[in-house]
């Protein structure tokens, strides 16, 4: 019943003559869904290095390094759903296909049980729907307002905070619902129960999709502009379920893991090169000005993934959970919680930014997209710094809340300026026939950035002899000034490669304009 009903929804009407439908109502459709699957996604992650800490026995260093392989997987696999998009399958029906697999992950994952191998299985179906859903969604964006530099950054930092407001929501929820279930019913259900509601959040954005999806109907690539091709759906299928297994194997395996991170840097580098080598003479600056911002994207991201490794254990383990303000106690944080600091932060800061980048825009004063770069290592300089003196703010080796909260702060408006911006950055400089595999190609790279982030975050990796807070404290300040010390030789890099990239964008605007002319 279930896969009758997921490929009723795929078979969408083919690509009709374009009608008049605003960009606004367009957006909104992607927007919707992008909110609820980032809550699943998100909802999980707010969980899982504990759920395997806490309730699988793994040690720091084996679940730092199995979550950063699973989320460089899932960064990974949109190359390749970028390319089903735009070749096979269509983009809208592509995106359709992933958020149904992704409801499947996450039902996985709220089925009760200990095994380390349907866990990793379950994070194999996360991976294939990911990698299906991610690209396409984005580049459906993209084509909604292509041709528009003024607008495109204003709408992808809306976009992102669609991201941010469906992980707020899920962050904040699922570390309650699995504290309440464990206290109340039976102890370890209540992980289960917590991942059950990040598949219900895929339901929701499925059924907003079916309502208003003849919104998209005038967009998507050159499949999409026909019936549904059962054949070709029934091959990605099966490819899909071979990926499932392999990337069960690969979180199985450390070094396996570590070879192909090394193996898909050197590939898209490559990739990266040869494009930049074969393509017009009017479309390298372009490519080579996404090519520095990506490679500062995958710094960027190491610093990212410490939020769900070393800044969630040391949430769990050193981090007041009562939060206070002036004496007065407001309410007592669920360690998982502390993640959506992120979210929130970013959801009040992302319509002050777009509003700033519209009104620049209008007055020809916009910062450049490599000038936001620089400026948002700087902010990330700042948070880490703020959580590496949380030793002075301590009471028996647990720091304030506050310090995660001005943390989380600067840190996010540094994600906002680099992260927020990574897509925009693809939809600019990239020329559209080679969009589908370039966005992919740039989630590739946050995807070894990812795992890059999980080693680090081992430098912190607790031995599970040491249980007071006041051993454990030293270990992760350590860490974090030294990401703060890391972020400065970032941002000088940055600003650095400013003159070039000025220059890269000049040309890139100049062709482009003589394109349209």
């Amino acid at each position: 019943m279930h896969v009758r009903a997921t490929l009723s929804l795929i078979q969408e009407p083919p690509m009709s003559t374009p009608v008049p439908v605003s960009k606004t109502r367009s957006f909104s459709t992607v927007f919707l869904i992008e909110m609820w699957e980032r809550f699943g996604f998100y909802g999980m992650q707010a969980l899982i290095v504990y759920y395997m800490v806490q309730r699988l026995g793994f040690p720091d260093n084996k679940a730092n390094l199995t979550w950063s392989a699973a989320t460089a997987l899932i960064y990974v696999a949109p190359a390749i759903g970028g390319w089903v998009g735009d070749k096979i399958l269509g983009t809208r029906h592509t995106m359709l296909l992933g958020a149904s697999v992704l409801t499947l992950g996450y039902a996985l994952m709220s089925m009760p049980g200990e095994n380390v191998w349907f866990l990793y299985c379950s994070l194999g179906v996360v991976v294939v729907g990911n990698g299906l859903f991610k690209p396409n969604a984005g580049n459906l964006v993209r084509k909604i307002y292509e041709g528009d530099d003024k607008k495109i950054d204003s709408a992808f930092t809306i976009y992102y905070m669609a991201v941010n407001l469906g992980s707020t929501i899920s962050m904040l929820l699922t570390p309650k619902i699995k504290d309440y279930v464990n206290l109340h019913y039976s102890n370890g259900y209540g992980w289960h129960a917590a991942f059950a509601v990040c598949c219900v959040g895929l339901l929701v954005g499925l059924g907003l999709y079916l309502v208003m999806r003849h919104t998209l109907n005038h967009l998507g690539s050159e499949p999409d502009a026909r019936p549904m091709d059962m054949g070709k759906l029934a091959g990605v299928l099966t490819a899909g379920i071979l990926a499932v297994f392999a990337s069960a194997y690969v979180l199985g395996n450390e070094q396996l893991a570590e070879i192909f991170v090394i193996l898909a840097g050197i590939t898209v580098l490559g990739i990266f090169i040869y494009l930049i080598i074969k393509s017009q003479r009017n479309e390298r600056s372009g490519l080579m000005a996404a090519l520095i911002l990506t490679v500062q994207t995958v710094f960027f991201f190491i610093f990212y993934q410490q939020m769900s490794t070393s800044l969630a254990l040391f949430a769990l383990r050193n981090v007041d959970w009562n939060q206070y303000l002036f004496g007065l106690h407001l309410w007592t944080w669920s360690p998982g919680q502390y993640q959506a600091l992120n979210p929130i932060w970013i959801f009040l800061l992302s319509p002050v930014l777009a509003w700033i980048y519209a009104a620049a825009g209008k007055r020809d004063k916009d910062l450049s997209i490599a000038a936001k770069f620089a400026l948002g290592f700087g902010m990330v300089i700042l948070g880490f710094f703020i959580y590496g003196v949380a030793g002075r703010f301590a009471i028996d080796g647990k720091t304030s809340s506050w310090v995660m909260i001005w943390g989380y702060g600067f840190y996010s408006l540094g994600e906002l300026l680099v992260s927020g911006l990574g897509l925009a950055m693809i939809a600019r400089y990239v020329p559209e026939r080679m969009g589908g595999y370039m966005m992919g190609a740039y989630f590739v790279a946050v995807g070894i950035s990812m795992y890059l982030g999980g080693v680090v975050a081992n430098i912190a990796s607790v031995p599970r002899d040491i249980t007071n807070p006041l051993q454990t404290l030293p270990i992760y300040t350590n860490l974090f000034n030294k990401l703060g010390y890391a972020a400065i030789a970032c941002t000088v890099i940055a600003l650095a490669v400013l003159p070039w990239m000025r220059k890269l964008n000049a040309n890139h605007h100049a062709a482009s304009s003589g394109e349209r002319t």
